[in-house]
């Protein structure tokens, strides 16, 4: 059938009235740019914090899970591998590169971490641990998960400076 339309009609005939056709379903397609909808560009992380990175300093309230294994050694959003042993965090507000000291909130141990990752992608969660730091302030595999406070210490600004922190004021 469309092979007899090309022909009785003509390419552009048939292009023109089948885009017209198109047209009157009134997809994005075929809409001018100013009235197309645009999904946002990290559409495919439904968790992902939509607001501004928190440059801030303040404290920061919620629950810290730990890294599962299958991470080890993945690339993290700052290009570096994830080193269970190591002191690397993911948070979604800090900035990468922000120093921060974790506290848990129901043992009162404290660990300092650097951001290196983006997450958890988890709702309540405010921040992801290595296991090795996650066990340092009393995170075991079983509960999973522990109330903490995040007091960044040193946060990079957005002109390559930094700032200090609510964490490196009360020390």
């Amino acid at each position: 059938m469309r092979n007899y339309l090309l022909r009785r009609l003509g390419t552009t005939t048939f292009l023109l009235a089948f885009g017209l056709g198109v047209a009157s379903g009134a997809t994005d397609a075929v809409k001018p740019k100013s009235q197309q909808q645009v999904a946002p560009a990290n559409a495919k992380h439904k968790h992902m914090h939509k607001g501004k990175l928190d440059r801030s300093g303040r404290k920061q309230v919620g629950k810290a899970s730990y890294y599962a294994r299958k991470f080890a050694g993945r690339k993290m959003a700052d290009g570096t591998p994830m080193k269970p042993r190591g002191d690397n965090a993911a948070s979604k507000t800090l900035p990468l590169g922000t120093t921060a000291r974790v506290t848990n909130l129901e043992t009162g141990k404290s660990a300092t971490v650097t951001v290196r990752d983006r997450g958890p992608y988890v709702p309540g969660r405010i921040i992801d641990l290595s296991p090795s730091t996650a066990r340092e302030i009393g995170i075991t595999r079983e509960d999973g998960v522990a109330p903490v406070e995040v007091a960044p210490i040193e946060v990079p600004l957005a002109d390559g400076g930094s700032k200090a922190g609510a964490g490196a004021r009360s020390n």
